[in-house]
């Protein structure tokens, strides 16, 4: 979403307040994050440098668009001006009218997109948080005003619907980001700056991020998002929301946020790193948003670290560089229930404290660093499952069973 940068930096002195299912603050030294940045509150930009008398060359026809050309540039080419013309009538452009709108203009901007033929659009929690009035339009120009029914906090996503005849409705196909692989292309649809149906392309950088969501948690600070996409297919305030697909025109992720360190009049610039919320979260979420209009993450309980630097793994005495060390466990949460120990607390702030748990696996599955972790509690269980940590405590192996409860609210 296009508005004010809100810089965010998660550091160490924010640890005892960063909850797994909850947060880490493992090195995640986020400078502005442009969506969590992209998007306090001010209005888009009017576009005034844009001459409307300049003309657009010919769109190729299908036959050129689809003609093998023996090189694969070419036919990379080709691929790409198909995947655009075939996914931008999915792809929509939403304008936000809120407390700070000024007369006919919004507040802020952003993307989404189709998800099936009874007027759902998907898009980004944070690009209808406050909302009065949603504006949705459509690669053809059709506009039409959109209600919220369904968001999530806690995984940065939201359901919007609009009262359009079907015909305008031409919902994109989710694929399946488990497949994905790192150095894959990938291309980002959206609105970036208000340029509506802008494209761009990349390659996903890496996969099973984890970053800070928008869900605050009941002592204090806000809980993690996991099975983060990123890439570096250029994303920049606007294309919130929008689509990251596979050459295949499947949507394997929600632009969501970039990691900035500059700013150019006022914006958040692009620096290679965006990150995309993962098709497969959306898959699981966006159904129950629909039928319940919330959804429920399950809770573990802990603060937690990871990728320590060498010194402090040897000063601990741990037995491995890989894993999450526990720094504390929340009273009365799952964790403390069952078990786990967190680190003594120290007077040195420039030291990590000793005496935790350090997790080395869930169910069986290996958990190298914390994205692992919460990848796992994002997409594979919900509240009321049992887990299986395995913990790694004064030189035994552990395994804990953990029975997981739904995050608690910054109300309750």
């Amino acid at each position: 979403m296009n508005r004010k940068p809100l810089r965010l930096w998660l550091g160490w002195g924010l640890l005892t307040a960063l909850l797994v299912l909850g947060c880490s603050a493992t090195g995640v030294l986020f400078g502005p994050l442009a969506s969590l940045s992209e998007e306090a509150t001010a209005p888009a930009q009017p576009l005034l440098e844009a001459p409307s008398a300049v003309a657009s060359p010919p769109a190729p026809s299908s036959e050129q668009a689809a003609a093998p050309s023996g090189s694969v540039a070419s036919d990379l080419e080709a691929t790409l001006v198909r995947l655009y013309r075939e996914a931008t009538p999915g792809v929509v452009s939403i304008r936000v009218y809120g407390p700070e709108s000024q007369g006919d203009f919004p507040q802020g901007q952003g993307s989404g997109f189709v998800y099936d033929r009874e007027g759902h659009i998907v898009t980004n929690f944070h690009v209808v948080q406050g909302a009065q009035q949603l504006e949705v339009t459509f690669a053809d120009g059709t506009k039409a005003w959109a209600e919220v029914v369904g968001t999530d906090p806690g995984g940065d996503l939201a359901v919007i619907k609009v009262d359009v005849p079907p015909e305008q409705l031409h919902p994109l196909p989710l694929g399946d980001s488990d497949q994905l692989q790192v150095g894959q292309i990938v291309v980002a649809i959206g609105n970036p700056f208000g340029l509506d149906q802008t494209m761009t392309w990349g390659i996903v950088s890496a996969l099973g991020r984890s970053l800070r969501s928008l869900q605050a948690a009941a002592q204090g600070g806000y809980f993690a998002m996991g099975d983060v996409i990123q890439t570096d297919a250029a994303i920049n305030p606007g294309n919130s929301g929008g689509p990251l697909l596979n050459l295949r025109g499947e949507v394997v992720g929600i632009n969501q946020s970039i990691r900035t360190n500059g700013m150019v009049l006022g914006e958040p610039t692009n620096a290679g790193i965006g990150f995309a919320v993962s098709s497969n979260l959306i898959r699981q979420v966006v159904p129950v948003l629909i039928a319940e209009g919330k959804y429920d993450y399950p809770f573990l309980g802990i603060s937690a670290l990871d990728d320590l630097p060498l010194k402090a793994i040897e000063r601990l005495g741990l037995p491995q560089t890989t894993g999450v060390y526990v720094v504390q466990v929340v009273p009365g949460s799952p964790a403390d229930k069952a078990g786990l120990r967190g680190a003594h607390e120290t007077d040195n702030p420039h030291e990590i404290p000793a005496g935790g748990d350090l997790i080395v696996a869930i169910d069986g599955q290996p958990v190298r660093h914390f994205g692992d972790l919460i990848r796992y509690l994002t997409t594979k269980v919900r509240p009321g499952d049992t887990v299986t940590l395995t913990v790694l405590r004064d030189g035994e192996r552990l395994e804990i069973p953990v029975t997981l409860t739904a995050r608690p609210s910054a109300e309750e």
